[in-house]
């Protein structure tokens, strides 16, 4: 989960809650448009055709907390994951066209055996085979008091998931805990896991792991490799969140770093020789950071469109309210361009923009 400081994060997962509960689960910018709150799509910030698709948009693409989201496309419709809150351990929102979101139902109604529920962190779902779905997610180890990240199937994408496992998918108790699961099958079919150890928590080192998975992506299949450390000073003390993502052939290692809670909070990304490196970081690196409408913008997961094109869904704080339960991190999403092999991030835009194609 794209979040600083272990102590941190466990006050601010159970004030998140208990605030979300006080203010009954629905929040707004002060003066938006109605934010879906009672199940509805977000409306107010988008132009929409004769035929009912977004034209243009306006950021952010879902105003109430939602923090660390992951994507995946089925048929028609978008489906996006994010940490846990009021709505359930993976709340999920789901959308024709990346703008228009609605909220749907917990994808994981029950933790796994091995976990306590309450600290369910930055889920992502992946294609698994014979038609079911692979979700990869953060919680609790009752064993070791430390995040760590499990695996749970289910027959559609929204779920419900289940966790089978007495055990975590990966659990590095001694440095930390493992957070921020994020799974990649390559364009030869095979599987790989990318994670966060949580060293922050114990005042060691943060790295990026990689690691291959068996064929039905329920187990590890070999040895855990570090592929980046937090080395360059606008990372300060963690690096988090990674993607990997093949274009055009490249590989690229996607990840955010600094303090979730601060407006020096940014995204970055690293080229990678193979899916388990070696990879060098970018030398433009940040590549998304606090502007004047948007503060911390991180955990970002970048998604092709239908149409080809790369856009990235981000959550960002509202500059005057950093660290807030309310209205929390909202959603973002801005188009990618590719230039001479680079992802160039055009956000945080707070103006109108062409809608995903």
């Amino acid at each position: 989960m794209t979040q600083g400081g272990h102590a941190a994060r466990r006050v601010g997962a159970r004030l998140l809650l208990v605030g979300a509960l006080l203010v009954g689960g629905c929040s707004g910018d002060g003066g938006s448009a109605p934010i879906g709150g009672d199940g509805s799509p977000d409306v107010g910030k988008s132009e929409m055709s004769e035929a009912g698709e977004a034209m243009t948009f306006t950021n952010p693409v879902h105003y109430e907390n939602f923090p660390d989201p992951g994507a995946l496309r089925v048929g028609e419709t978008w489906y996006a994951y994010g940490t846990n809150g009021p709505s359930g351990n993976v709340p999920v929102l789901t959308s024709p066209d990346l703008v228009t979101w609605t909220p749907a139902a917990d994808a994981l109604p029950q933790v796994g055996k091995w976990a306590t529920p309450g600290n369910t962190w930055a889920p992502e779902v992946i294609a698994g085979p014979g038609g079911t779905y692979l979700l990869y997610y953060t919680a609790r180890s009752t064993v070791t008091d430390r995040q760590c990240i499990g695996v749970a199937v289910a027959k559609e994408p929204g779920g419900p998931f289940v966790d089978d496992w007495d055990d975590p998918l990966m659990c590095q108790a001694a440095e930390g805990g493992s957070i921020d699961a994020s799974p990649f099958t390559d364009e030869n079919g095979d599987r790989y896991l990318y994670w966060k150890n949580d060293g922050n928590a114990i005042g060691q080192p943060t790295y990026l792991y990689g690691s291959r998975l068996s064929d039905d992506g329920q187990k590890m299949s070999g040895e855990p490799k570090q592929l980046l450390v937090n080395d360059a000073a606008w990372e300060a003390h963690v690096i988090e969140a990674p993607q990997m993502v093949r274009h055009d052939g490249k590989l690229y290692l996607f990840y955010s770093a600094n303090a979730f809670d601060r407006e020096e909070y940014a995204l970055g990304y690293a080229t990678c020789e193979g899916p388990l490196g070696p990879c060098t970081k970018a030398a433009e690196n940040p590549i998304l950071h606090t502007s004047p409408a948007a503060a911390g913008p991180g955990h970002g997961f970048l998604v092709t469109t239908p149409g080809g094109q790369s856009w990235l869904l981000y959550h960002a704080w509202p500059p005057e309210s950093i660290g807030s339960v309310t209205p929390g991190r909202q959603l973002w999403l801005d188009h990618v361009d590719w230039v001479d092999g680079r992802p160039v991030v055009n956000g945080p835009t707070a103006d109108p923009q062409e809608a995903p194609r």
